[in-house]
């Protein structure tokens, strides 16, 4: 594993255990050139996922990208790590079960709507507003109305 820190090639694992859903395997480790420590995860990937964009161009499926997003949505919500974490693994499970090598995004983003409506009504608006593109006062309204419908906390 490359440092972060210098880029050395080769690092030492200081301790390794499951994270707390089980999903992967956190170690810790030492640069053997510079000396400083770092934490990596360990993730099982069952297949390499393509993502096709809205404009049709393709790119490597990222966790990393719906765990940003989910995060920002969450932002100031009081929703803990650990059920954001759980989210974001269960959409990567959902995305690597589908059975095909390509997704798009617009089904990756129903699956983060989805995720967010069950978890925090506000966090699913925010993510809407920008997912859905609203561009005006009215676009959110009728959004939150639909959801106070549907009874969202």
């Amino acid at each position: 594993m490359r440092c972060p820190f210098c880029a050395h090639d080769d690092s030492q694992v200081k301790d390794s255990r499951p994270t707390e859903d089980n999903t992967a395997i956190r170690r810790r480790r030492q640069c053997e050139g510079c000396g400083a420590r770092f934490t990596t995860f360990e993730r099982v990937q069952l297949r390499e996922i393509t993502v096709i964009k809205s404009d049709d161009s393709r790119e490597p499926f990222e966790r990393a990208k719906i765990e940003q997003s989910v995060a920002l949505a969450c932002r100031k919500r009081g929703v803990a790590q650990e059920r954001l974490d759980q989210l974001v693994s269960g959409i990567q499970r959902q995305v690597e079960t589908l059975g095909d090598s390509e997704v798009t995004s617009k089904a990756i983003g129903e699956m983060v709507m989805e995720g967010l409506r069950q978890l925090d009504s506000v966090a699913y608006i925010r993510f809407a507003s920008v997912y859905r593109d609203f561009s005006e006062a009215r676009d959110f309204e009728e959004f939150a109305s639909s959801v106070r419908d549907v009874g969202g906390n």
